[in-house]
């Protein structure tokens, strides 16, 4: 779990909240990031196998993994991610036991996300993956658009929609500072995230918003922010545009609060959480259809675009046009729509039922489709 990637936030959650249901559950990852067991989750952490070949070394081999994962005894094994080793431990014990399994692809059957690396998920699918899906008693998506996905992959085993949650700050956090407005773009800085086009998107606007900045924030992968520099060059807004190291807890919440706007450019999401975190602390987003934001548009706390640098330009216009306080009302109404619909207490109560359901001690919730 990738410290700054949603799983490194999101299933020590849900395993708090599923520990407030009444059951007993705990985590095992590879490479633990500190910030993941500030929550007093239960998680054993395994180290990788060493490899030769350093290409290997993605696939996340861990005996010590495998190995402890026979061991549990669980009722449920519920794996989060896919290409990668751990999900492939987790199906061969479900298969030995007979223990139902739960999988969630976290967007990694997207269509534009299996287009990166597609030669070597066509290998890994041949090998090890395909025999791990056989496998899943139920999938677990976080959105309607991750039930289309695995549908469209042609997996057939019933998929529980149940949304990641979000926790709504206690604090209050200060917003629209009297420094310079901007606007903030937050998550892993890589090729599917659309960053180029929200960079060529910021530079046709920014002559009628000359007092306005765009900051992109978050962890490197492959080298990506060498090409959004380059990007920015070519644009000639090095000091309008800044790509900056990833913020983490506090310092997080406090920049995506001072942000005027949030934009999430992606070409596809499952979920997104940082759109979620951004609303709870009363920010305004602009989200690509590439995530399941719909609800952005029917809570009044956003837009919901088409990719592509003309309509991002066009919603960056018309939302920076508005007043402060014309944010911050959308931003408030996107906290109460956090508070009503995302609350982990209910998610870990539909993840409960699902559990029992496949376990034979309850009904098929109504959130499951066969």
């Amino acid at each position: 779990m990738p410290e700054g990637g949603g799983p490194s936030y999101t299933v020590p959650r849900l395993t708090e909240a599923l520990a407030a249901t009444g059951w007993e559950a705990q985590i095992a990852a590879l490479e633990t990031p500190a910030a993941s067991t500030k929550r007093g989750v239960p998680i054993s952490d395994f180290g990788r196998n060493t490899v030769l070949i350093p290409s290997l070394a993605k696939l996340g081999r861990s005996r010590a993994m495998s190995q402890k994962l026979g061991e549990l005894g669980s009722d449920v094994i519920h794996a989060h991610g896919l290409w990668m080793m751990p999900s492939i431990y987790a199906a061969r014990v479900a298969k030995t036991t007979g223990q139902p399994f739960v999988l969630a692809p976290r967007g990694m059957l997207g269509a534009d996300a299996l287009r990166f690396s597609a030669t070597a998920k066509r290998l890994f699918w041949a090998i090890w993956q395909q025999r791990a899906v056989a496998q899943v008693s139920c999938f677990h998506a976080t959105a309607e658009s991750e039930l289309e996905d695995i549908r469209a992959f042609g997996l057939s085993a019933p998929v529980a929609i149940i949304p990641n949650g979000v926790d709504l700050p206690n604090r209050t956090y200060i917003a629209e500072t009297t420094g310079a407005p901007f606007v903030l773009s937050l998550g892993r800085l890589h090729p599917k995230k659309g960053l180029e086009c929200l960079i060529s998107a910021f530079s046709r606007v920014a002559p009628e918003f000359p007092d306005w900045q765009l900051r992109i924030v978050g962890m490197d992968e492959g080298g990506h922010s060498d090409a959004l520099r380059r990007a920015i060059s070519v644009a000639g807004l090095q000091d309008r545009i800044h790509v900056e190291g990833p913020v983490f807890g506090e310092e997080k919440f406090d920049l995506m609060a001072r942000a005027s706007l949030f934009v999430l450019p992606s070409l596809h999401e499952n979920f997104a959480v940082t759109v979620a975190e951004s609303l709870a602390v009363e920010t305004p987003v602009i989200s690509s259809k590439g995530a399941p934001w719909r609800g952005l548009e029917v809570h009044g706390c956003g837009w919901w675009i088409d990719h592509g640098v003309e309509p991002l330009a066009a919603s960056l216009s018309h939302s920076m046009a508005l007043t402060p306080e014309a944010r911050a009302a959308m931003g408030k109404l996107g906290r109460e729509w956090m508070r009503c619909d995302f609350a982990w207490v209910g998610i870990g109560e539909r993840t409960a039922q699902v559990y029992d359901w496949l376990l034979g001690r309850g009904p098929q919730p109504p959130f499951v489709f066969s």
